[in-house]
């Protein structure tokens, strides 16, 4: 007999293996790199050091913060799986976490969930820091002793962000952060205490947008941009103070002149500007997820490219599979992606620099000769390789900077064309680079013609000449242009014309809504959010929090909409894992609804959605049905919220925060049905369900309003229409003609007739309604005509009657009556001349009578 094989035991070693295996791929929470935001390198934490102190600082102070800071230097930070997953290494990370799941389900079902709340000291568990790190922290806490304001900013910084795997602990950070801008006024500290202060962050003090406004303005006025921006907003959003256009104008220049600053301060053409203010929620399919979301489903979802993200990997590697195969066009494009680095793919300089170069050598040999007889596709992505190439080199992208390349491969392009080219050499005519002299004319030529060819940047540069000269308007129109390609020098110029009133009206609305634009555009400047994407997607939840608050803080929308979010205990009413201990806290729910909030007023409808759900839940607020019912209704505008129209038919058919009304809410669950095909199915069961409950209300004579028929308004009718209506003939013209009259030309115009598509082209529905317009004005200038010489007949007897009167009261006798001195009036009829009797009808003519005595 065989021996039975214990399988049961090896399924379980190796499931929880793979357990394991699940938890080891996942970071430690103690060595995330959670190094401070925007982008800040570890030797460059100083540079925001305290300019004006009161006391020089000591030399042995200063040695312990320069040997502490030589050691943090020393601690490599962690390796981050931020890095962009294909496909397959996508579903092995879904299954090992849904087999994770699992295997907690089954064995410990009691393992709290990693969301806590905000309400503690430190998210992150503390941790045994190394010995290099703790050698450092004794370093600074000597000079800190010593009163030295850069040993104080460090540790505040170590234990708000966890710099160097340094355990976070917001209290502590708190307190120095306090101290040090009471004794030296830091900026820094400042705009970080208005932090604090505006969100209650850690729950170690109340929230108080009072001290919030006081200390970013202080912050703001020493010249912290993140304070300017969060004053900026404020004053744009009456947030903690009343709104001021004016105010949050001034703030947003200075902003966004600094955001100018930065941007030109790069190579020739501005810095590069990272695309990192998107939502988290879009690579998801939404708030709601796929088909509930809005801009996911219906119309808005063939506008916006949130879809095309998921698809990224699919179209690199249908590209290059075409490219492999000889497509020049495949080539060209694959360049131009990896050149740009959209949405979802990781810019990458030196791929788009070989297949650039390798559509060159399609048109070019290596001493710069043109092949013979080359194709026009050939020709065509040559131009466009060569017009990138001489800007790789103009700017020094994955090249050498080489201003005399950059001006030859201009010239190979120029000559078929090419835009870039043609931006590229005028830009060397403008300053006189490449051995060339400064030539305004030609550079504004040759700016001109990639500008009426629609390239953004030449646009810009075109706009820019007209401005110098006055001529805003022009200016003006070159700038709306090139803001269609999100050219960030347009949204500026366009700015200060709204903000100075340059050739128009002045609209300080305008101005405040472009800088502000501006300021989000260079986000590099203050705003973290590549920080907190890259803390996101490492798994580092709690830390990515805290930078997508920061930059909700400033306004960034797409800052208050991914706070909100992973602060969100509303996801689901049915959630996968509900296993799960949750650990819920008023302070989250708070902020989550606050941000929400703040979202919806930045036109997010589906914050506005999500406000609903937190009204009529009572989370994070009392509850509230009505202002519910209203958040749904402000969603549902214009159609656009399936899910906000299928909640208001919900509350009208079971009365919540409205009357209760089937027939209104069986119009919502239609108008839900048609702004997205996909809610199908739950609309037909609400359906269902609404008919059989009017129904049984109908049956009993219940009070509530059934399903029926619009009731017909009653229409208030104008004098105009009144006039309309009596002088137009009611009685349609073609009762008149017999039965069957009419067959032969309804056969030829009837859809797919012989002169049917003529017919439904032309709409002949037009021609007669203009035709009885034209009627009514005739008729109008008719009865104008009767009423003038109506009122001059009236007029005229008028003046008789009054000269009558005249003549009375001169003793004069009318020229009226009998007995007035006047041969009474003949008797009516025709007259005989003078010497003739008697009229002859026979012979038509006066009858002559006989002489006297005949």
């Amino acid at each position: 007999m065989a021996r039975k094989r214990p399988y049961g035991v090896y399924i379980f070693l190796f499931l929880s293996t793979l357990s394991l295996a699940a938890h080891a791929i996942e970071p430690v929470p103690e060595h995330r790199d959670v190094q401070k935001p925007f982008g800040v390198r570890h030797g460059d934490i100083l540079n925001d050091v305290i300019d004006n102190q009161d006391q020089p600082e000591e030399a042995e102070s200063q040695q312990y913060v320069t040997e502490a800071l030589e050691l943090l230097n020393t601690i490599r930070p962690p390796l981050s799986n931020s890095r962009r997953k294909d496909s397959t290494s996508y579903w092995i990370h879904q299954g090992l976490y849904w087999l994770q799941m699992t295997l907690d389900f089954l064995f410990v079902a009691n393992v709290p969930t990693q969301e806590e709340p905000l309400n503690g000291e430190a998210r992150s568990a503390p941790a045994q820091m190394s010995k290099t790190l703790l050698e450092a922290e004794n370093l600074l806490m000597r000079a800190l002793s010593m009163k030295n304001p850069d040993a104080m900013y460090l540790l505040a910084e170590m234990n708000f962000y966890g710099n160097w795997s340094h355990p976070r602990n917001t209290a502590t950070a708190f307190g120095f952060y306090k101290e040090l801008a009471s004794l030296t006024g830091n900026s820094t500290a400042q705009s970080m205490l208005g932090f604090l202060y505006a969100t209650g962050y850690g729950g170690i003090i109340q929230k108080d947008q009072g001290k919030a406004l006081l200390y970013h303005t202080f912050a703001a006025l020493g010249g912290n941009a993140r304070s300017e921006m969060t004053l900026a907003y404020r004053y744009h959003a009456g947030i903690g103070a009343p709104r001021n256009c004016e105010e949050a104008a001034f703030f947003y220049k200075r902003v966004a002149d600094k955001a100018m600053a930065y941007y030109h301060s790069g190579p020739p053409g501005g810095h590069y500007l990272p695309r990192n203010n998107h939502k988290i929620v879009d690579e998801i399919g939404g708030t709601y997820g796929a088909g509930a979301s809005v801009g996911h489903t219906g119309r808005l979802s063939k506008r916006n490219d949130h879809n095309s993200l998921s698809l990224i990997d699919d179209i690199i590697e249908y590209l290059l599979l075409l490219s492999n195969k000889g497509d020049l066009a495949a080539t060209q494009q694959l360049a131009k992606l990896y050149y740009d680095g959209p949405r979802g793919l990781a810019r990458d300089l030196r791929k788009a620099r070989d297949l650039y170069f390798q559509l060159a050598k399609k048109m070019w040999t290596k001493d710069g000769k043109e092949v013979k007889d080359p194709s026009d596709t050939v020709i065509e992505v040559a131009a466009k390789a060569a017009g990138h190439l001489g800007r790789m080199y103009l700017r020094g992208e994955a090249v050498p900077q080489d201003f005399a390349l950059a001006r030859r491969w201009f010239a190979r392009g120029l000559k078929y064309s090419d835009t870039v080219s043609q931006h590229g050499m005028a830009y060397l005519y403008e300053h006189g680079l490449a051995g060339l002299e400064k030539n305004a004319e030609k550079a504004t030529k040759l700016y001109k013609s990639a500008a009426e060819d629609d390239h953004g940047a030449a646009q810009v540069a075109i706009g820019k000449i007209f401005y110098g000269k006055g001529e805003y308007a022009i200016a003006n129109k070159w700038f709306e242009l090139a803001t269609r390609h999100g050219e960030v020098e347009a949204y500026y110029y366009l700015a200060e014309i709204n903000n100075q009133g340059n050739g128009r009206e002045r609209s300080c609305g305008m101005a405040t809504l472009y800088f502000k634009h501006v300021a989000e555009k260079v986000e590099a400047l203050q705003a973290p959010l590549e920080w907190s994407h890259r803390m996101y997607k490492s798994g580092n939840k709690d830390v990515a929090i805290l930078g997508f608050m920061m930059a909700a803080e400033q306004g960034y929308e797409s800052g208050q909409a991914n706070t909100a979010y992973l602060l969100d205990q509303l996801k689901s009413r049915f959630p996968l894992d509900w296993w799960r201990v949750r650990h819920s806290d008023a302070l989250d729910e708070e902020l989550a609804l606050m941000y929400w909030t703040r979202s919806a007023k930045q036109q997010n409808i589906d914050s506005y959605v999500k406000m609903g759900d937190y009204y009529l839940a009572g989370v994070g607020t009392e509850a509230d049905a009505e202002k519910a019912a209203a958040c749904y209704t402000a969603a549902s505008e214009f159609t656009q919220s399936a899910q906000a129209l299928w909640n208001l038919g919900w509350m009208y058919e079971n009365g919540i925060g409205v009357g209760q009304d089937y027939h209104l809410a069986k119009r919502y669950y239609d108008q839900a049905l048609e702004t997205n095909t996909e809610a199908y199915l739950p609309v037909t069961l609400s359906l269902v369900r609404l008919r059989v409950r009017s129904f049984w209300n109908t049956v009993t004579g219940g009070s509530i309003n059934a399903i029926g028929s619009d009731p017909e308004p009653e229409k208030k009718v104008t004098v105009m229409e009144w006039l309309k209506r009596w002088f137009s003939d009611e009685k349609p013209q073609y009762t008149h003609n017999k039965p069957g009259e009419f067959a032969d030309q309804e056969a030829d115009t009837a859809h797919g007739g012989q002169d049917g598509d003529k017919a439904h082209q032309a709409d002949p529905g037009h021609e007669f309604y203009g035709d009885e317009d034209e009627e009514f004005v005739e008729n109008m200038v008719i009865l104008g005509v009767m009423f003038v010489i109506a009122g001059l007949i009236w007029y005229r007897n008028w003046r008789a009657q009054q000269r009558d009167q005249q003549r009375r009261r001169a003793g004069q006798a009318p020229a009226q009556g009998p007995g007035n001195g006047h041969a009474p009036a003949p008797p009516p009829g025709p007259q005989p001349p003078p010497g003739l009797q008697g009229f002859d009808p026979r012979n038509n003519a006066w009858h002559v009578p006989p002489p006297a005595g005949q």
